[in-house]
Order: structure tokens, then sequence, then C-alpha cells
């Protein structure tokens, strides 16, 4: 859009000459600290009527409101445009996510089946229902007994993954007493910890009530933080499952005296198929994906886990839950 000056030029209303002499007249003004605008340099020389100059300032403001309401339909149909090409996309994302959790059920359920087929036979070889075993053989028992253990976990944990988001973990919440629940996890890891010379040990105050959370996923996501303190312990070293009052909530802690984890790598520890050390030749194995599982259930339960260590050390892994209330 021209200016007006030149407006008022290609309107016959000005020649150039007067404009230049407009414009000189305008600077010397600015000069001597007293700004005006071209219009009011233009009257005060008397080279352009008011009424005229009101008329072409009202066409100017008038063409300048016309450009903006179109440069922002313009903008509006981008926008919509924008929106809906990323609706599409977010409905991909989300079918393709589907499918992706639809995959990793099936196929967890589908490898259950011929497990189920491994575990009974293993059973019977062991029990010598098949007929005597030599030393040799029972050692070939525990070590398919271990791997199908393994194996089986593993699966759990497939299946605890298509569960990707925490909205989507259904949670049956009821009173859980701490005592027994931490006995059972001592049972599990026991073989475990005997096998890599690790000393288990738990701990729960008499007078500690109660938890409200989901037994089966607690103590699920508590077997994993106790997997992974063993897992990346050393021989000889230590593994504590602690439970402490902090008021209505409940502190429940495992701490190990393994490697430790430098604090720029701790978020890393939760990223679904990763581990730290991903070099061919690392001593922990594993798909990468308990401790995510272990901090999905947790927020599941609308809680944080929270992560101190130390290289060479050890580390913490803490969360809390509320009480039970008690009806009286």
């Amino acid at each position: 859009m021209p200016r007006l000056g030149d407006s008022l030029v290609e309107k016959g209303l000005l020649t150039r000459a007067d404009l230049k002499r407009a414009l000189d007249h305008q600077q010397a003004r600015r000069e001597a600290g007293n700004r005006i605008l071209l219009g009011e340099a233009l009257t005060e020389l008397g080279l352009v009527d008011r009424r005229k100059l009101d008329a072409v300032v009202t066409e100017q403001i008038a063409v300048l409101q016309e450009a903006l309401h179109q440069s922002n339909l313009f903008l509006e149909e981008r926008v919509q445009e924008r929106t809906v090409e990323l609706q599409e996309a977010l409905d991909k994302l989300t079918e393709v996510n589907r499918l992706k959790n639809d995959f990793i059920s099936n196929i967890s359920h589908e490898l259950r089946t011929p497990l189920a087929h491994m575990v009974g036979y293993i059973d019977l070889l062991g029990a010598n229902a098949l007929g005597e075993l030599t030393d040799e053989q029972r050692n070939a028992i525990r070590v398919l007994e271990k791997s199908y253990r393994r194996l089986s976990t593993l699966i759990d944990n497939l299946l605890f993954l298509s569960f990707d988001t925490v909205e989507s973990l259904h949670l049956e919440a009821g009173p859980v007493k701490l005592p027994e629940l931490f006995q059972t996890i001592s049972l599990h890891n026991q073989d475990r910890c005997a096998e890599a010379k690790i000393k288990f040990t738990h701990q729960v105050p008499d007078s500690l009530p109660p938890v409200v959370a989901d037994v089966n996923k607690l103590e699920w996501a508590l077997n994993q933080l106790v997997d992974n303190a063993i897992k990346f312990n050393r021989e000889r070293g230590r593994v504590h499952l602690n439970a402490e009052s902090q008021g209505k909530r409940v502190e429940l802690a495992v701490m190990d005296t393994g490697t430790g984890i430098d604090s720029e790598k701790i978020n890393e520890v939760f990223e679904p198929f990763h581990q730290i050390d991903g070099s061919t030749t690392r001593k922990a194995g594993g798909a990468g994906i308990g401790l995510t599982l272990a901090q999905r259930i947790i927020q599941a339960h609308g809680s944080k886990l929270v992560v101190e260590s130390h290289p060479g050390k050890g580390s913490r892994f803490s969360f809390t839950l509320p009480t039970a209330v008690s009806e009286t």
C-alpha cells in the first residue's frame, strides 16, 4: 500500500516538489526536538486541505483494516488445515500404538501355552515321574527351571508394557499388610540372592499400619526393584527392603550396595528396552523394562519413584503410599 505522501501525489492533491518540501520541514522539526507527522507538516505549510487529508488517511485505514482481515482469514484457514493434519497424524499414531499393544498382548498370551507345556514336563522330570535322573541331568533341569522363570518374567513384563499409559493400568486397591508382603518378596528372591551371593534383609516396624495399594501390582513393582538391586550389586553385597512411617503415608525403599548410577544418567534407567551399560559385554542381563514398568505402577498409585545413587557405593529407590484408614 502506498505511503500517505505517495497517495496524495497519485490523487493529484500534492506535487512531488511540495511533498519534498513537507518532508524537509518534518526533518527540520525533528532535528529541533519536535517530532511531527507528515500530515501535520503538510497542514502547517498549507500544502493540503485538512478535510482532504483526513479523507485520504481514512481511506488508508480502511485499506489496512481490510488487509488485516484478509490476513486473519488466511491464518485461520492455515490453523484449521494444520489442526486437521495434526489430528490425522494423532489418529494414525494412536492406531499404531493400539496395534503395538495388541501385538504385545497377543504374542505374550500365545507364548504362555508352550511355556505351560514346558514347565509341566520340567516338573515331571524333576519329580522323577519319567524315570530316575543322574546328577548331571538334575543340574540340567535346574538350568531349565531358571530359564523358564526368566522367560515367564519377561512375558509378564511384556504384558505390563502393553499398558502404555498410567491411566490404562487398572488398580484394585485395598489395605496391604507390609510384613506379609515383605516376607513374600523375601521368599521369592532368596534363591536368586543365594546364587548371586547377595545378603537380602527387610524391615517393617510392628506399629506400621497397612497401606492402600493394589497388592499384586505393588508386589510386582517391589520385586522389580529388588531384582534390579540384585542384578547391579556385587558379590557379598547387600539388598535391604525397608518401610518407614511418614505421618499419613509410608515410605517404601529398596537399598543396595551395588555399582550405583551417575547423576546425569539416572533418568535413563526408566527408558524402556534401555540399559545404561548397553554394551554386548555387559554383566547384567534383562530386557531393560523392569524399572520402566515399576515406575509406571508406582505412578498409577499416585506416587513418585525417587532415585538416590552414588557411583561405586549403591542406590536407593523409594516411594510413598497412603496408610489405610481403619473404620471404627
